[in-house]
């Protein structure tokens, strides 16, 4: 087998726990430039621009990935990306479409890339390659393995998470570990941060491990406590429906686990409405009841354990606005022709 090389000594900017087993040589001290060849799995946004970084470090032989679906007229990330950069693009549909591609042999890669797919792949796509099919997985496996791990721990309300990087075997997520590294979770962190932090992350060991699994320095290990395993799962729309029973911190998480789909929903003072952004307070109100400070232009909930305070929301066919904003434009308390001082309760209830 030809020695491929690390191409890049950046540094990591995330946090520095990173784990794997029998690395006999560091990474970024491996000297040859040439570049590995790679076919690309991947359909979603995140694969997008995934994607784009890898292209810059090593050689795209094919990218795999979903067909564009009729209904769809915006552009399909990774369809627009492949197209940009004339990569070869085959699409499927099933499982069985991946087999039915791999049939007729078109590949020479060693090894292919797998994120955000969307599609599980058999036993004879992973025997495939030679080296098997690596998955960045955004989590530290075997914490949140399935469809969605970034969502599951912001909800969890975990301090931390990463990504692995998993050789792909037969069951869900329970493949062989080449390295994962932690990342901090911030306080105020939405699905669409963190993603954009673990995409960073991930191109980076890429970047240093992926050569250094090639030519045998890194041995995948296996998956730590396997009995410990998590599970996410795809979301529905209907989790997207404020429960004001539940504690205030649960829906705060919530909020932005949920800001990009299927969001946070819920009729407030007659309107539907979905909430952007806020955050839990220990004063107690009943739950689903609403409270309006008008000096501080606050709009509070009560929920099953704490309060909500609404930062930011978006009426139905409008633009997100901050809670002063749906106050000023909304709120009229019976017998006040005027903003007034002081707190007023609503008969309201969600």
């Amino acid at each position: 087998m030809k020695k491929l090389s690390i191409l890049s000594n950046k540094k990591s900017t995330a946090s520095p726990e990173t784990s794997n087993s029998e690395i006999n040589v560091k990474p970024n001290l491996l000297n040859n430039k040439e570049k590995i060849s790679i076919v690309f799995i991947g359909s979603g946004p995140v694969a997008s621009r995934s994607l784009e970084l890898l292209s810059k470090n090593f050689l795209i032989e094919a990218v795999v990935t979903k067909p564009q679906p009729l209904h769809h007229k915006a552009p399909f990330p990774v369809l627009e990306i492949a197209k940009q950069m004339n990569f070869p693009i085959h699409t499927v549909s099933s499982k069985a479409e991946i087999s039915q591609l791999l049939a007729t042999k078109p590949f020479k890669s060693m090894l292919a890339v797998l994120i955000d797919f969307g599609i599980l792949v058999g036993l004879d796509a992973i025997n495939y390659f030679p080296l098997g099919i690596v998955n960045s997985h955004f989590s530290l496996l075997p914490e949140w393995r399935g469809a969605d791990p970034i969502t599951f721990s912001i909800l969890s309300g975990q301090k931390k998470t990463g990504v692995s990087l998993m050789v792909l075997d037969a069951g869900l997520d329970s493949g062989k570990i080449i390295v994962q590294k932690s990342l901090q979770i911030k306080s105020n962190a939405n699905s669409t941060s963190l993603t954009n932090e673990l995409v960073d992350l991930s191109d980076q060991l890429l970047r240093e491990y992926l050569p250094a699994y090639s030519i045998g320095s890194v041995k995948p290990r296996n998956q730590p406590h396997p009995e410990r395993a998590t599970y996410s799962r795809k979301l529905t729309k209907s989790d997207g429906i404020i429960d004001w029973q539940k504690p205030a911190i649960q829906i705060e998480r919530e909020i932005r686990a949920y800001i990009n789909w299927p969001k946070s929903h819920t009729r407030l003072l007659e309107k539907d409405v979905i909430i952007t952004k806020a955050r839990a307070i220990e004063k107690l109100h009943l739950p689903g009841d609403i409270k309006v400070t008008w000096d501080k232009n606050y709009l509070v909930i009560g929920c099953g354990n704490g309060s909500l305070l609404v930062e930011a929301l978006q009426p139905s066919g409008k633009k997100q606005m901050s809670a002063e904003a749906f106050i000023r434009g909304n709120i009229r308390h019976p017998g006040i022709s005027s903003l007034g001082q002081g707190d007023i309760d609503f008969p309201y209830t969600i």
